[in-house]
């Protein structure tokens, strides 16, 4: 029997390749829900390509133009942010979610209820809700698959039979753009020079969180939620070919890593099948070109984010939210040439201060704390900068 899936986000860079896996393999999956942000066209073309159920767009004022060019094609379409959380009900094999950023929360949590699997692509609803999250999933017995490649490689060589023999985490890291650079030039950088990975093929906004390494801390916090890890077994390492995308270590000695060339399509491709395994249409690793592997320590004096996720972890909910939502703002200021790159730390670590002793006991505290921060923040950056609102 095929697969059903709902791809939460197939618009974004996660979505489409997802999109390309299923293309190549439509044997396998029977897709009952797409939804997009903005590009209409695009979640149009994929609407044709794979005929789901149910197509939803965020964006309503381009309903008229999906409307239009999904006439006649039988594919149930719908509207709005409501629509999406709607969407996310119905019941699947597997959930796909990849909308970018907070706004991800939400769906994910209906998801959770309906999926046997969700494969999550979008790190900052855990970092938000981690403990929210994981709960509602246990509680339905849905299976969480990680699609992030570092995240993804753990759960690939990760024992739960010998958790109690784990002595560490490692998640490997590119070091971005500016792993050599001076600190003076990267806190000049550009949007443009932000968002030029050396190896990875991703949008905007992850692309600057690899440029700071904020990616990695969100990441770290990530790793604690999804593997139930304390936050001193988890370490960062900076590697910059990008073939090992993260290892476990085990107190006999043993270091189990898994390999593979730096293209998503690997991991959305384990999670798409699992626990079996399909042909991808991604790049392989072809091991013979292999020259050398290296590690470095992170430059924890030029990039503070990394000591930040660490702290948010130990001081709890309230940092994790703001971090996750100062930093959303920040980062996107920054596209839009408002403020500099410097100014992303700088609008973050006021924001920890400001929002680190925070408690939250819900969904509705959690979604209120991070519209405080956003809120302070976009006044923190209007002050500093000037930005009009």
């Amino acid at each position: 029997m095929r697969k059903s899936v709902s791809i939460f986000g197939s618009t974004g860079s996660i979505g489409c390749s997802t999109v390309d896996l299923i293309a190549h393999n439509p044997d396998l999956f029977d897709v009952k829900v797409l939804t997009g942000g903005a590009n209409w066209s695009l979640l149009a073309d994929q609407a044709l390509a794979l005929r789901p159920k149910l197509v939803v767009l965020n964006d309503e004022t381009h309903a008229a133009d999906l409307t239009a060019k999904l006439s006649g094609s039988g594919i149930e379409l719908a509207f709005g942010r409501q629509a999406i959380c709607d969407a996310a009900k119905i019941p699947v094999d597997l959930t796909v979610a990849a909308i970018m950023g907070f706004a991800g929360l939400a769906p994910l949590l209906e998801s959770v209820k309906v999926s046997k699997a969700v494969a999550i692509a979008n790190k900052e609803p855990l970092v938000a809700a981690g403990d929210l999250f994981t709960q509602a999933a246990q509680a339905a017995g849905c299976q969480i698959l990680p699609t992030d490649s570092e995240h993804n490689a753990i759960f690939q060589v990760f024992e739960p039979e010998n958790r109690g023999a784990i002595k560490r985490l490692i998640l490997t890291a590119s070091g971005g753009p500016f792993r050599t650079w001076a600190k003076d030039a990267i806190l000049k950088a550009t949007p443009e020079q932000a968002v030029k990975h050396p190896n990875w093929s991703m949008g905007a906004k992850i692309s600057v969180d690899s440029a700071s390494l904020m990616n990695k801390a969100l990441e770290v916090i990530e790793a604690h939620y999804l593997f139930d890890m304390p936050a001193d077994k988890i370490d960062v390492l900076v590697h910059p070919q990008s073939i090992i995308h993260s290892m476990v270590e085990y107190i006999d000695g043993s270091v189990l890593a898994q390999m593979g060339a730096p293209d998503m399509r690997t991991p959305i491709a384990y999670c798409l099948s699992w626990p079996e395994r399909m042909q991808t249409s991604g790049e392989s690793l072809d091991v013979l070109k292999l020259s050398r592997l290296e590690f470095e320590e992170a430059r924890h004096d030029v990039f503070p984010t990394l000591g930040w996720a660490y702290d948010a972890l130990r001081s709890g909910a309230g940092a994790c939210i703001a971090l996750n939502a100062a930093n959303e703002v920040a980062v996107a200021e920054f596209l839009n040439k408002k403020i500099d790159f410097a100014g992303i730390f700088t609008c973050v670590e006021k924001m920890l201060e400001n929002f680190a002793g925070q408690t939250v006991q819900g969904l509705e505290d959690i979604v209120y704390l991070d519209d405080q921060v956003r809120n302070n923040a976009k006044a923190f950056l209007k002050a500093c900068y000037g930005l009009s609102q």
